[in-house]
């Protein structure tokens, strides 16, 4: 079974950055679309930003438009996420997610990056 592996999370001030990375454990699976989520402890998990590949549009959460970005490579099934200007309240595991079937949810997921940003 195909998953997703996420790479990029630590430990990092206030106001400062870090890029986040994902792919596919092995080979690709040919996705319509990725996205990032993200869950802190006690709290539900939030969806953050999604990239579909064939509208080659992107769209984010309203607690980070403007300060989280998302790219990828429809071909390598692969997805960033670039944070910048991270707040204490960004402190969660970041999971990326693929969308594997046209219509459907998200199906392949990844195991999870801590972020941490310190005050």
């Amino acid at each position: 079974q195909v998953n997703l592996v996420e790479s990029g999370g630590g430990l990092v001030r206030a106001g400062g950055s870090l890029r986040l990375s994902c792919a596919a454990s092995e080979g690709t699976f040919g996705s319509y679309a990725m996205a990032w989520f993200r869950q802190a402890p006690g709290k539900e998990r939030e969806f953050l930003a999604r990239i579909f590949w064939s509208a080659r549009s992107r769209s984010y959460a309203d607690a980070v438009k403007g300060r989280f970005t998302i790219s990828g490579n429809n071909a390598k099934d692969t997805t960033s996420l670039q944070l910048n200007d991270l707040k204490p309240e960004d402190t969660a595991t970041y999971y990326c997610a693929a969308q594997t079937k046209n219509g459907g949810g998200y199906d392949v997921w990844g195991q999870g990056t801590q972020v941490t940003v310190s005050s």
